[in-house]
């Protein structure tokens, strides 16, 4: 179990009983390290959803109405963008106290101008296309238009987009638990294996290095996976 406490095996190194050794407290170093990787994808697939739906509606809106809807949308987008990010999310978990509800709160509420500024972009620049005036002359309803023939057109930059999102929340959500802002112990996360392991660094470097061998890791491939998306599309 990943919390069960085993005091007469504190700190052990990696081995046969425990693959990546265990804690200070004799926890199963593995098992809370696959535990808090599902806290992180949980968080940034969780996070990424919101914001998508968040972004991609202000964007559909703001592209296709113009106008004084397009100015209020661009004038969010602006504030939010001129406030430190990390800065305002800490302020907000710790305003709402530190739980994994309020962390994906928090990110979700910061990260969607990405997706707004992306998808107001090309709404501008499919909605001059033939087959939207031919579809407008038909007499297709405005919500149809955009959201079948207008927002097909911009699913692959949104999938990039999508990526890095969800790889930038999967570092952020590390970061705020690593400064006890995130997830609340016990339940693991690999922020907080960090915060937890650098007291220990210099006797048991494991409980260091496997949780931010498996961040690092995590982020380079979607990273990775974002720029293969790029290129194809």
């Amino acid at each position: 179990m990943m919390n069960a406490i085993h005091l007469d095996a504190m700190l052990q190194s990696p081995g046969l009983l425990a693959w990546l050794g265990t804690d200070e407290l004799g926890r199963d170093v593995l098992a809370r390290l696959l535990a808090g990787l599902g806290v992180s994808l949980s968080v940034g697939l969780t996070v990424g959803l919101a914001t998508a739906a968040i972004g991609i509606s202000l964007g559909l809106l703001a592209g296709w109405r113009g106008g004084w809807v397009d100015m209020l949308v661009n004038r969010a987008c602006d504030v939010v963008l001129s406030l430190p990010g990390l800065l305002l999310a800490m302020a907000l978990t710790a305003l709402l106290g530190p739980s994994l509800v309020n962390v994906m709160l928090a990110l979700s509420l910061l990260g969607w101008v990405g997706f707004c500024r992306l998808t107001r972009a090309e709404v501008l620049r499919v909605r001059g296309r033939p087959f939207v005036a031919a579809a407008t002359l038909a007499g297709v309803p405005p919500p149809v238009l955009v959201l079948r023939h207008i927002l097909p057109h911009c699913v692959a930059p949104l999938m990039v987009e999508a990526v890095v999102v969800v790889a930038g929340s999967m570092v952020a959500e590390a970061g705020l638990s690593f400064l006890g802002l995130g997830v609340p112990p016990p339940m693991p996360s690999l922020g907080g294996m960090l915060r937890e392991g650098i007291r220990y660094a210099m006797v048991a470097p494991h409980l260091v290095l496997a949780p931010a061998v498996v961040l690092i890791g995590l982020t380079i491939a979607l990273n990775m996976v974002a720029e293969g998306l790029r290129r194809r599309a």
